[in-house]
């Protein structure tokens, strides 16, 4: 199967993106163009990486919270009615909802709903990305768990907590964090970047802060997982980790937000450099 290039779509990239820039950067609508223009395939991609904000917003409705992402797929009135009776969820993450709806129905007998709602939600979430027909968002997913959990294993350390209450999914990664009691959890040749986490999460006393240099490796780590694609989905799905990232700092920080976009624009100028070469 040769996947789809969208040489028009990458193309516009940076227009979306200074558009955005003008009128307060909008990623509800650099998302719904782009969303216009994929297959039916790739923008189920798309929307896969957006259910993940889904998944988020249910764990706290679920909890009593109010909070609302408005990255997700649903809407904030919608959250609340996937939990009730799930109609527009993944088959795969409905069932997780239905089982602990009634944990003694029958669907419940396919999920552990010994533990918290949030594992097998997350974890749930996490197995639909590994069969995901996008390289990049199974590369990124695997990424973003591993980091995720790295970063609740050394919070639930420092507070003495147990980390398998706390890592979500299984494979080596979380064995060796649940196992090990060395500083770097002896996963210092595994991931490239575990220096930099763990100076973030375990030395920076500033949250801000601390989110900050979290997303910047996430940055990076977009950036080197897609540096081979110009103009197919996984090109796509890369552009659209990096406008999430500057749509939370723009509402988190608004300097640090305009840093991102500018960096934003730069490699896009940088890959059209390239592409012409």
């Amino acid at each position: 199967m040769f996947a789809t290039n969208y040489y028009t779509l990458v193309a516009g990239f940076r227009e979306y993106a200074l558009d955005a820039d003008r009128k307060g950067f909008d990623v509800a609508a650099i998302r719904a163009e782009v969303l216009e223009v994929l297959s039916a395939g790739d923008a189920r991609q798309v929307e896969l990486l957006y259910a993940y904000y889904d998944c988020e917003n249910l764990c706290a409705r679920r909890a009593g919270r109010t909070a609302h992402n408005p990255l997700g797929n649903l809407t904030f009135e919608e959250v609340g009615e996937e939990l009730l009776r799930p109609s527009r969820l993944h088959a795969k993450l409905a069932l997780v909802v239905r089982a602990y709806n009634d944990p003694e129905g029958e669907e419940a007998e396919q999920v552990d709903t010994t533990q918290p709602f949030e594992k097998a939600l997350m974890g749930a979430y996490y197995a639909l990305c590994e069969h995901a027909s996008s390289r990049f968002l199974r590369a990124w997913s695997t990424f973003d768990r591993n980091l995720r959990n790295v970063t609740a294993a050394v919070t639930a350390r420092t507070l003495g907590r147990a980390v398998e209450e706390v890592t979500v999914g299984g494979g080596e990664i979380v064995e060796q964090l649940q196992r090990s009691s060395a500083s770097d959890f002896g996963l210092r040749g595994e991931l490239t970047y575990l220096d930099q986490l763990l100076a973030a999460v375990g030395d920076e006393q500033n949250l801000v802060e601390k989110e900050h240099k979290i997303d910047l490796i996430r940055w990076n780590e977009a950036s080197e997982l897609s540096s081979f694609d110009y103009f197919d989905i996984n090109a796509v799905v890369a552009y659209l980790v990096k406008v999430n990232l500057v749509a939370r700092w723009s509402m988190l920080d608004p300097q640090r937000g305009h840093e991102l976009f500018e960096q934003l624009i730069a490699e896009l100028d940088g890959k059209e450099l390239i592409n012409k070469q």
